[in-house]
């Protein structure tokens, strides 16, 4: 969080959200937040700009800590940084601003509503990239406290309404929908989820309804403001049976992504982006578009070029920026510091095992 609200206030903001009109960046102009007073307002929505600053830094904060999760206990600390804040400048501000900052995909007429390439999409494939680069942790330990697995993902439930909902900026019928098409697609990818599951390992997995529900939240997520109700419903089963066949895939080609980044998230911003494509409609929102159930291929097709594209960009930057920092610093950590990253890079340990 620190790290990336300092570079957030210093170029992130204005990179993303100032200037730069059908470009890939902005500009410099407010960088530092110079000439954001409390009074300035956003004028598209007519809210306090220090809010949307404030908002969108819970994005810029959240994408990265998504990748952390996928080669826990492999990445020393100085690779680390660099990576956080090399990937931010290179991958996450130029999404936000084609998307999001009135730049070139935006312009070009694809659409996410909330992150589903932004955040989700960008996040998975750079920690598909990353976990292959890393390579496998010597020692793996299984999920250790369930509980605190089902408050996380409570609190990440409750906390997406403010992202989906609050991603159209202002209160009105866009909002409501967002909010109700996240809780009903998250609903179903999590039902989904769990009786899929139990059909092949003839048990109902608690921790596996908590991941669908991961999952149906990432995939409506670039979908939630601009698809009718019902879609919903089909798109949250589809996020339970795609993102968990996508983790059957890991597992069969033995990608030790620690917490499955690139299938729930990955997998999930990327097919929530080419669903949009699918059924869209400017009856809901009249910003979006139409999509191939109203008879357009051409919203579809884009929205499948910019998902693939975006994705692939992700991953092949990612994988060349780990070799790059591996040149001026180690990646991979040693078999003993692997052993326990706390006390061997920082000389502290999360449990005191000996009190």
């Amino acid at each position: 969080m620190g790290i990336t609200t300092v570079l957030w206030w210093a170029v992130g903001y204005s990179l993303c959200f100032n200037g730069g009109a059908d470009g890939i960046y902005g500009n410099f102009h407010l960088a530092f937040l110079r000439h954001v007073g409390v009074h300035t307002l956003y004028k598209p929505s007519g809210i306090p700009l220090v809010v949307l600053i404030a908002y969108q830094m819970m994005f810029a904060i959240i994408t990265p800590a998504l990748i952390t999760g996928a080669f826990t206990n492999r990445v020393t600390f100085k690779a680390y940084l660099l990576f956080l804040v090399v990937w931010q400048l290179a991958v996450y501000y130029p999404f936000v601003h084609m998307f999001w900052g009135g730049g070139l995909l935006a312009h070009w007429g694809a659409r996410d509503f909330a992150g589903g390439i932004v955040v989700h999409a960008s996040a998975g494939w750079a920690a598909l990239a990353s976990v292959l680069y890393v390579g496998k942790r010597k020692f793996i330990d299984s999920a250790h406290n369930i509980p605190f697995i089902a408050l996380g993902t409570g609190l990440l439930w409750f906390g997406w309404y403010g992202f989906n909902a609050g991603s159209e900026l202002k209160v009105d019928d866009i909002t409501a929908i967002a909010f109700l098409n996240t809780d009903i697609a998250a609903s179903f990818a999590a039902v989904t989820w769990l009786f899929v599951e139990w059909w092949y390992a003839k048990k109902p997995h608690f921790v596996g309804l908590l991941t669908g529900a991961v999952a149906g939240l990432a995939t409506i997520t670039p979908a939630a403001g601009y698809v009718p109700i019902y879609a919903a419903v089909v798109i949250g089963i589809a996020a339970g049976l795609v993102c968990y066949y996508a983790i059957q895939l890991k597992n069969r080609l033995h990608w030790d992504d620690a917490l499955d980044v690139w299938g729930v998230h990955g997998m999930g911003g990327l097919l929530g982006i080419v669903l949009l494509g699918v059924f869209a409609g400017t009856a809901i929102n009249p910003n979006g578009a139409q999509g191939l159930v109203h008879g357009s291929t051409t919203f579809f097709g884009k929205q499948l070029a910019a998902g693939v594209g975006c994705s692939a960009y992700a991953f092949c930057f990612t994988y060349a920026m780990l070799r790059v920092i591996d040149l001026i610093t180690p990646v991979r950590v040693g078999t003993e510091a692997e052993k326990g990253l706390d006390a061997a890079m920082h000389g502290e340990s999360a449990y005191a095992l000996d009190v």
